[in-house]
């Protein structure tokens, strides 16, 4: 597919209700409305191909980026071109799927996620703590878990809120992946209070750190 035809393509698969339920959660104006199945179904007859990704990319649009994320090639990219993606996107929906499909899946993550999580960006730092809370998980050992947990302790109440969710992602790992760290991380977790009233839909599981980790750890024990 060229660009004009996948533009096309997404464009038809729009409508006003979905526009509007993006427009309620923070997408821009430059955007079709489309279910996110819809673009994943597209994304599947495309394959892979990395030069229609960048160039759908660059035109801003919301699906056309998430259709991105899912035919892009992460090693083709420089660090570089990763992080003007990431600086020039503010749509959380957007950011998830880089993450998943893209960041994650970087070959120098870890090299991103030590130099993020200095940056003036707010963004990236939010995928800085979301490659932090991966790594809490699957690759511990590049961690100094105490150091960790002092930082959200300090930095988390003052941090801009799409960093404060990875951020307490990460605190929430901490403590169900390791017993040694569970209590000091219930502790921060009910001194900062984060997401303590946060509303939550029947049968799902808080954002409030300690009773995350104290749901998933009785799980894990029956």
């Amino acid at each position: 597919m060229t660009l004009e035809e996948t533009l096309s393509k997404l464009e038809a698969l729009g409508s006003e209700k979905m526009r509007a339920f993006n427009t309620k959660n923070g997408a821009g104006p430059n955007q079709f409305g489309i279910k996110l199945g819809d673009i994943r179904a597209v994304a599947n007859k495309i394959k892979a191909d990395h030069k229609l990704a960048l160039a759908l990319w660059d035109t801003g649009n919301v699906e056309a980026r998430l259709l991105a994320t899912l035919i892009m090639n992460p090693k083709k990219l420089s660090a570089d071109e990763l992080e003007k993606m990431v600086r020039s996107e503010r749509y959380v929906q957007v950011f998830e799927w880089l993450y998943a499909n893209v960041v994650k899946n970087y070959p120098d993550a870890e090299t991103l996620r030590n130099k993020w999580l200095q940056s003036d960006d707010s963004m990236c730092r939010r995928l800085a703590w979301s490659l932090t809370s991966g790594c809490v998980a699957r690759n511990p050992g590049v961690l100094d878990l105490p150091a960790l947990l002092d930082t959200i302790e300090f930095k988390m109440p003052a941090e801009a809120p799409e960093v404060q969710w990875t951020m307490n992602s990460a605190l929430a790992n901490i403590g169900i992946h390791f017993p040694e760290h569970r209590e000091r991380a219930l502790a921060i977790g009910e001194k900062l209070g984060i997401y303590r009233d946060y509303p939550v839909s029947k049968g799902c599981t808080s954002p409030f750190a300690p009773t995350w980790i104290n749901e998933i750890v009785s799980r894990q024990t029956k």
